[in-house]
């Protein structure tokens, strides 16, 4: 027989994010988000996950709390006759989004093993003055309670993060909220999935005994669902670079006309066709981010894809790879060579044919240096200038590659599509760390994606991610590893 399902219900003061929340961690749309009070107005349930043996892990997305001091009272006297009346005669009829939210409440006293309270982290919780009833209202369900820290965004100061966590806690420990609590930053815009799984290991210690065992399964499902989807992110991210790195764009060659044309010119003709190569090369590149962003952002259960934001950022390096002007090397090889074999057949002649024996030495010599340049680009199978992408320009879209992946991983769905802006510094300091401390681990990176299968390519790139999010998140990742070697042994 299955184990009854884990309720876990989600709580705030109104419009601090909880569907936004739900929305990330259920990876789909559900409910509505507005920038308006009372958008939720009756308590939804919704599978988070489900095992395969059954178990599941369901989430409530309840009313925010509107007048929270007016609330607290009411479920505080609702025990009295004239509180009965009030909450469940009274109230229904005369303001319904309160009498809701009492029903909410008392959903979430019946039903919930844990209570997520999502708290506005902008705001000072010592100077909020709904804080204190709203606590008084988790001491009234006397559920185990978290503390969610909302609203950081993705470049929360550490120092002053850990000072919002600690106000909190004092609150929390002051008010009585019974059993385990605990405050935990995890922003509903903008956390990443990796901080999912500090958060499963903190529900699992406010859960009971005889649900430890079933929960145990949740998190190696969640870790296991993580993991395919890192894996897949990996290979979606090698096949985007082995394509570009396996990019080339043909010149092709020009005639001994067009060249005699560009000397006169100034050399231009060449120039021009490698600068139409590089533009051709360019908007391939711009394709295959696009296409591979886009994949990423399904890949996490959004929508939306790249945009000209980070497609800005893009260097332009190019190594041309060029066959050797067999006409100019001709025309020097008939200078020097011929030249001097005409020389040698006008001193033979006694001198009398100086310049006629020059220059049909230097037709000779010509003819003879352009042939063996003939025969040496043909040895190397080189006819005319290959444009493709440089090695350091390959090296510098690893990077590159790294923070795109982290900024989709942090993309929360509550915000809508997704869209790119400007990058946290934090994580291109991280991707140019991991890069720099790992050269054998990016040299068969790249030397893989030079010749491919992308596949292949795939395992040093999921390291070279792996490390950047471990990095990121110490704790959320040994918590991560600690689940996923528990989907193993299962």
């Amino acid at each position: 027989m299955n184990a009854p399902a884990i309720q876990v219900a989600l709580l705030s003061h109104t419009n601090a994010g909880k569907t936004t929340l739900a929305r990330t961690l259920l990876r789909q749309d559900i409910g509505a988000v507005m920038d308006r009070a009372h958008v939720t107005e009756t308590a939804e349930s919704h599978v988070l996950l489900r095992t395969e043996a059954g178990d599941e892990l369901v989430l409530w997305d309840t009313p925010g709390f509107g007048d929270s001091v007016r609330l607290a009272r009411r479920l505080e006297q609702s025990g009295r006759p004239i509180g009965w009346f009030l909450s469940q005669v009274w109230d229904r009829f005369a303001d319904r989004p309160f009498w809701c939210s009492q029903q909410a409440m008392r959903a979430a006293r019946d039903a919930a093993d844990v209570v997520l309270y999502v708290a506005n982290a902008t705001e000072d919780p010592d100077a909020a003055g709904y804080v204190a009833p709203e606590l008084r209202i988790l001491e009234w369900l006397g559920k185990p309670a978290l503390v969610l820290l909302n609203q950081l965004g993705t470049r929360a100061d550490a120092t002053r993060e850990a000072d919002i966590a600690r106000r909190w806690q004092r609150m929390l420990e002051a008010a009585g909220v019974p059993g385990p609590r605990r405050v935990l930053p995890f922003d509903a815009f903008a956390r990443c999935w990796l901080q999912e799984h500090t958060l499963l290991q903190a529900l699992g210690e406010c859960l009971a005994v005889e649900q430890q065992q079933p929960f145990a399964r949740l998190r190696a499902a969640w870790a296991a669902r993580d993991e395919q989807v890192l894996q897949q992110s990996a290979i979606v991210i090698a096949r985007q670079m082995s394509t570009v790195a396996a990019d080339a764009e043909r010149v092709g060659e020009v005639t001994l006309a067009d060249k005699a044309r560009g000397l006169l010119r100034g050399g231009g003709e060449l120039d021009a066709a490698e600068a139409s190569a590089q533009r051709a090369l360019l908007e391939r590149l711009d394709a295959a981010v696009r296409a591979g962003t886009a994949e990423l952002v399904a890949l996490h259960g959004l929508t939306g894809g790249a945009s000209e934001e980070i497609l800005s950022t893009l260097g332009r390096q190019f190594a041309t790879e060029r066959a050797t002007d067999a006409d100019r090397v001709g025309l020097i090889g008939g200078i020097v060579t011929g030249a001097l074999s005409g020389l040698a057949a006008d001193l033979a002649a006694g001198g009398l044919t100086f310049g006629a024996g020059a220059v049909l030495g230097g037709l000779a010599g010509a003819l003879g240096a352009r042939k063996l340049t003939q025969l040496y680009n043909a040895e190397r199978g080189i006819r005319g200038s290959t444009v493709r992408w440089s090695d350091e320009f390959l090296a510098s879209r690893i990077e590159a590659a790294i923070v795109r992946y982290l900024a989709v991983a942090h993309y929360g769905r509550g915000r809508g599509e997704f869209r790119t802006g400007e990058p946290d510094p934090r994580w291109q300091q991280v991707a140019a760390q991991v890069v720099s401390s790992r050269p054998a681990v990016v040299a068969e990176l790249l030397a893989r994606l030079r010749a491919g299968p992308a596949d292949a390519a795939a395992r040093s790139m999921h390291e070279l991610v792996w490390q950047a999010l471990e990095t990121l998140y110490p704790e959320a990742a040994a918590r991560f590893a600690s689940s996923r070697e528990g989907s193993t042994d299962a």
